[in-house]
């Protein structure tokens, strides 16, 4: 009898047991995430690729130089009849410098390439030289550049990576705003 009161004692202590409320078991601890990197500011990208041959041999774009004071500042546009501007040369000599502008956009610095039968010289253009719809760059007076420019045989080239090499030919108006600004 006293193992029937027992196992009875333990039966309806299994009985309440089974109707107590459960707790859950407690939620995990909250994970910290780190927070993004920054993404990287994309890389400039690189110069255009050379075209085939010799760039001299290249047909010249279609245009015509023009000399003319705006502003007081010395300008050479380089453009076709009726259309806006291709290049244009601009003495900016307050700040001792000539700025060069080609049609096209980039919001962030871009390779651009002087290429003239003195050497090639890598330049990398500034947002702020130029404006919505051209690429700038600032280009010191009296960089031996401007000079390749300016004695250049015949011709130079101008190359902006993502738009088509411009073939300019070597005018008296380029070396008149170079000289303007000097």
């Amino acid at each position: 009898m006293k193992a029937n009161s027992l196992l009875s004692g333990a039966v309806a202590a299994l009985l309440l047991a089974g109707c107590a409320a459960r707790t859950p078991p407690p939620a995990p601890a909250p994970v910290a995430t780190p927070e993004p990197a920054p993404a990287p500011s994309p890389a400039p990208p690189p110069p255009p690729p050379r075209p085939a041959g010799d760039w001299r041999d290249a047909p010249i774009t279609p245009g015509t130089w023009r000399w003319s004071m705006v502003d007081g500042r010395s300008i050479a546009r380089f453009a076709q009849p009726g259309l806006t501007p291709l290049v244009e040369l601009t003495c900016l000599r307050d700040r001792g410098v000539v700025r060069l502008a080609h049609a096209g956009e980039a919001a962030m610095p871009v390779p651009l390439v002087l290429v003239t039968t003195a050497g090639t010289f890598p330049l990398l253009s500034d947002p702020a030289a130029g404006t919505a719809t051209q690429v700038g760059v600032l280009i010191p007076a009296r960089d031996r550049s401007l000079d390749a420019l300016a004695f250049s045989r015949g011709r130079f080239a101008i190359e902006v990576t993502g738009l088509s090499p411009s073939y300019l030919p070597a005018w008296p108006e380029v070396a008149r705003v170079i000289e303007d600004c000097r």
